[in-house]
């Protein structure tokens, strides 16, 4: 106390002697305060950005977890690529495969890599088939080596793993460690996207580039305006990836400059557009990033890489009109691909995306404005688009997509980030309510156990998976397509094989036919080399020529076949099952049936008929003989009979077109037009591109004198087939009763030069 006093003299000085000081800086510091005003304006960081952290005190242990995770959904993928079977369009890449193989190594010498007429396949990009090329040719392996199709599946395999694991790094990019555990999990455990992970060198490939390539844009423009030139190189190869596998990675292109100007104008707004150094900075980026990749495809890709700023567009023109066309089984009808409705790819993935990934994802569109103000609003939006956006162009287009929605794989991983996303916002929504939370836990460890189950009891096959939504895939048989690539078809040979059916002591060669050659062969042709042939035969011609065994998935039947309960028939030794659901069924050859076919081609009916008649009492079920028989009925004029064979086929297989013609043809022969004219026009309805019956609608019409519907369902049958000569025989019939002969003399005369 005493030195008290003494203190506050020496703060006055104190002070005192700062205030000279303190006027000083402030002359120094107003013409600062000046310039300030005068120096062009920044942009200040949007206030709107900030978020909470997604990190936590425990994320050392979920990083434990995640990798953990990861290193075994990697082991058991390739596990299960390993046991895999091929896919029905390996035939055309395994030869794109050896093409681009010689083209790299003869550098360039060898051209038949530039065009492939069978499968269009020059206009894919060669990443994964250049990789797997040249590493089979280091192990000494050929296309019929079952090897060779291991080491493919295998590398499938890791890009498939790969898209899993971008695709969990995004989402714990966005909502941290617990979201990307999940997310990993949410993946490994999607039947259809494991299942073509396992056996699927195009789709997976670009869906791991298209995920990629989202992932390092979520990192690069975190720290915009900053660079960082490896999360760059990042973006840049995985567009180069999807680019360098179809053309359709052109789509990245869009979606990086989309990021780039959403979150430019999230950190400057409007206003920052007078920033013009951070402005071409972005632009840079994006022009930047899009030329290395364009530049680092077509060196996987011999077609682009001859013209890589015009041929690469070439192959996206083609692939959007995308000129193969198939029949496809659909809501329980066989239609031509380029005729299915508009919400077809709404409707396969609704139906096979597990629910946990459709709740989750449509939970995410009611909770988007919670999503976009509790984490980065950029990356979530950018997700959204890259899930939704590819699906409704294809709907706008209206583009042809074959079976189910394979083509569009590659926005399922953005599918399921946004779900994750949902159940983890979700979580923290019910973090007061105990209750709700643990309902929560269990709801989705509910959810993820039905998938899990399938995925246990089909390894092989998981890509034909329903969800319960949907009924399952035993609702799905005969109404949609199940094992649609023939995957199935090793399986059936593997039994074989443990049946003593093939075995190197065969004592004589055997014969097998099937609808799938390439993916039997593939397996067991080098194996049994010299005791084992193959041949390719149509479902519904398969009694034609002579084998021992045949191979027939349910790919090429129709609806009402599969919903009959027939297939598979009483001659099927063997088959292989989903759930208890046929995939594939396996025939012994032999019997009357194939002595029939021989009869019938030397066209002796009468034997055929007796052979025949024997085959169908030991087979009903035998739909092929019975309308054989038919035939032979129609051939010897006793059309009562061949009506009766007809309708036993049409037991077997209802609606099948075969089988309404040939009961329309003895019904019209036996003077029931009516009953032809239904079966005619029944035909036509299942299969619109019949165009006989077209022809014979005509001839009825012609004879009950309606000239103008004649002509008409003429003009129809001869834009189908244009070397149809009955047509042009019964429209030169036409015209000469109409008067106008010479016109009826000019179309005689063009159809004799057929």
């Amino acid at each position: 106390m005493r030195n008290f006093p003494n203190l506050r003299p020496e703060n006055q000085s104190s002070k005192m002697s700062k205030r000279p000081a303190k006027r000083k800086q402030q002359k120094k510091v107003v013409p600062k305060a000046t310039v300030k005003r005068t120096k062009p304006k920044t942009a200040k960081p949007n206030p709107w950005l900030n978020r909470p952290s997604v990190a936590s005190e425990q994320d050392p242990f979920y990083k434990k977890v995640f990798t953990g995770l990861a290193i075994v959904f990697l082991l058991l993928t390739m596990l299960l690529a390993y046991n895999g079977g091929i896919n029905g369009d390996d035939e055309y890449q395994d030869k794109y495969s050896t093409d681009l193989v010689n083209y790299y190594s003869t550098f360039g010498a060898d051209t038949s890599a530039l065009y492939i007429k069978k499968g269009n396949m020059h206009y894919y990009g060669g990443f994964f088939d250049t990789v797997t090329g040249f590493t089979n040719k280091a192990l000494g392996l050929e296309m019929y080596d079952a090897a060779y199709h291991d080491v493919r599946h295998i590398f499938n395999a890791v890009i498939g793993f790969l898209a899993m694991l971008f695709t969990a790094l995004l989402a714990k990019e966005i909502a941290g460690w617990r979201a990307g555990i999940l997310t990993l999990a949410f993946m490994f455990l999607s039947p259809r996207f494991l299942g073509h992970s396992i056996m699927n060198p195009k789709d997976i490939p670009f869906a791991l580039g298209y995920i990629a390539s989202i992932y390092y844009m979520a990192r690069l423009f975190k720290n915009m305006p900053g660079f960082n030139w490896k999360l760059a190189l990042g973006v840049a190869l995985g567009m180069a990836l999807a680019i360098a596998t179809r053309a359709g990675g052109f789509i990245l292109v869009g979606i990086l400059g989309l990021y780039a100007g959403l979150d430019f104008l999230t950190k400057k707004g409007m206003k920052g557009l007078g920033d013009v150094k951070t402005v071409g900075l972005y632009a840079a980026n994006v022009v930047g990033i899009s030329l290395v990749a364009l530049l680092v495809a077509v060196l996987f890709w011999p077609y682009a890489l001859q013209a890589p700023f015009s041929n690469p567009f070439e192959a996206l023109g083609a692939f959007e009109k995308l000129a193969v066309k198939i029949r496809v089984l659909f809501d329980g009808v066989n239609i031509m691909s380029d005729n299915t409705p508009w919400d077809y790819p709404l409707q396969w993935i609704w139906r096979t995306v597990p629910m946990f990934t459709l709740i989750g994802f449509l939970g995410s569109l009611a909770l988007l404005p919670q999503l976009i103000k509790k984490y980065r609003p950029v990356p979530v939006v950018v997700a959204l688009f890259a899930a939704v956006f590819p699906v409704f162009y294809v709907i706008y287009k209206d583009a042809i997509l074959h079976d189910g929605w394979r083509h569009l794989t590659f926005v399922y991983p953005t599918m399921v980030v946004m779900a994750a996303l949902f159940f983890v916002t979700l979580e923290s929504i019910l973090k007061e309510n105990k209750m709700g939370k643990y309902g929560l836990y269990v709801a989705l460890a509910l959810l993820v156990l039905e998938p899990a189950v399938y995925i246990a009891r089909n390894s092989q096959f998981p890509y034909t998976y329903f969800n319960p939504l949907s009924g399952g895939i035993s609702h799905a048989f005969g109404n949609y397509e199940t094992d649609y690539w023939g995957v199935s078809v090793r399986q059936a040979l593997e039994w074989m094989e443990d049946e003593g059916i093939l075995s190197q002591d065969m004592p004589e060669k055997i014969t097998i036919a099937t609808s799938f050659i390439h993916n039997a062969r593939a397996y067991v042709g080098q194996k049994y080399k010299g005791k084992l042939s193959f041949i390719y035969q149509r479902f519904n011609k398969r009694y034609e020529r002579p084998w021992d065994y045949g191979i027939f998935p349910s790919r090429y039947l129709k609806g009402p076949h599969l919903r009959s309960g027939s297939w598979p028939n009483s001659r099927s030794i063997h088959t292989v099952t989903a759930n208890g659901v046929p995939l594939v069924s396996v025939e012994k050859g032999g019997g009357a049936v194939f002595r029939a076919e021989e009869a019938f081609k030397k066209k002796d009916y009468p034997a055929a008929i007796t052979d025949f008649k024997e085959e169908v009492k030991e087979h009903p079920d035998n739909e092929l003989a019975w309308m054989k028989l038919a035939m032979c009925y129609v051939n010897t004029g006793n059309f009562q009979a061949a009506k009766d064979a007809a309708d036993n086929m049409l037991k077997v297989t209802p609606d099948n077109t075969s089988g309404l013609f040939y009961r329309g043809i003895a019904q019209l022969n036996s003077g029931n037009t009516a009953g032809a004219e239904a079966d005619f026009r029944r035909a036509i309805e299942v299969e619109e591109d019949f165009s006989t019956a077209y022809y014979y609608l005509a001839l009825i019409q012609y004879n009950r004198q309606d000239v103008q519907g004649a002509l008409d369902n003429i003009q129809k049958t001869l834009q189908l087939n244009p070397r149809f000569k009955p047509a042009y025989e019964l429209w030169a019939q036409i015209l000469e009763g109409q008067g106008n002969t010479q016109r009826a003399t000019q179309i005689r005369s063009a159809a004799a030069k057929l």
